[in-house]
């Protein structure tokens, strides 16, 4: 194990469970700490940095449960990801820990295997997010087509100079697709991309947001030349774009 090795804190009152992810995730070259409840989970986070988060919805009678920890933890930070431990009866939980902020979950009983997958797929989304973060704070702006958005000023100017105007959640899916020309982008691509302009998009509005941005930068939005349908895979932004920093 390194000392940047990624470190997980398990919150589970099971104490088989506690040792399990212990001993198997510190055999996969990962830091590992468990708690058995939201106390002591407040606890390890005001004295170390933690990666990710593996949260039981089901904790002892009279603590916190999953969800109020789910909640708080969101509350207290957005950037860090939470996977769910749930059973398989509990399906309005899942749903309801979904919407509340995690970022996954995992059925009980669960295979060692899929729970490390989870955890990796789950760290490495998070670090995508931090290098193309660190990259977007580093544009001021793009250029299409005689278009120009400036992103500090959330602002869209047309080819004669005219403002034209964005909800929030058509900048960010705008700013998504600027900010990956030419590649195709899945629905869940640009959900990500556009959280990290603030975004007000969300998964069953994606296509609803993109007509929508069609109408205001295309010349023909049933023939789009600019944000075009790849179908059963996602939209590409199929112009050349120019950044400014």
């Amino acid at each position: 194990m390194t000392l940047h090795s990624p470190h997980v804190l398990a919150v589970d009152d099971d104490p088989d469970i506690r040792a399990l992810l212990a001993t198997y995730l510190a055999e996969n070259e990962m830091r590992v700490t468990t708690v058995s409840d939201g106390r002591a989970m407040d606890e390890v986070l005001a004295r170390d940095t933690i990666d990710l988060v593996v949260l039981d919805v089901r904790l002892r009678p009279g603590d916190e449960d999953g969800l109020q920890i789910a909640r708080r933890l969101r509350d207290r930070s957005k950037a860090i990801p939470i996977l769910m431990l749930t059973g398989r009866a509990e399906e309005a939980d899942r749903v309801m820990g979904l919407e509340l902020g995690a970022d996954d979950y995992l059925t009980k009983p669960f295979s060692s295997r899929e729970l490390l997958a989870r955890i990796r797929a789950l760290l490495r989304r998070v670090q995508a997010q931090a290098t193309v973060a660190d990259t977007m704070s580093k544009v001021r702006g793009y250029r299409f087509e005689g278009w120009e958005m400036n992103v500090g000023l959330r602002r869209l100017k047309n080819p004669a100079g005219e403002p034209v105007s964005l909800t929030n959640g058509e900048f960010s899916l705008l700013a998504a697709f600027l900010s990956a020309p030419m590649r195709t982008l899945t629905r869940d691509q640009l959900l990500e991309l556009s959280r990290l302009h603030n975004a007000e998009v969300y998964d069953r509005s994606i296509d609803l947001q993109v007509l929508r941005l069609r109408r205001k930068i295309e010349d023909d939005a049933a023939n789009p030349r600019f944000i075009v349908t790849q179908r059963g895979a996602g939209y590409v932004f199929s112009v050349a774009v120019e950044v400014i920093r």
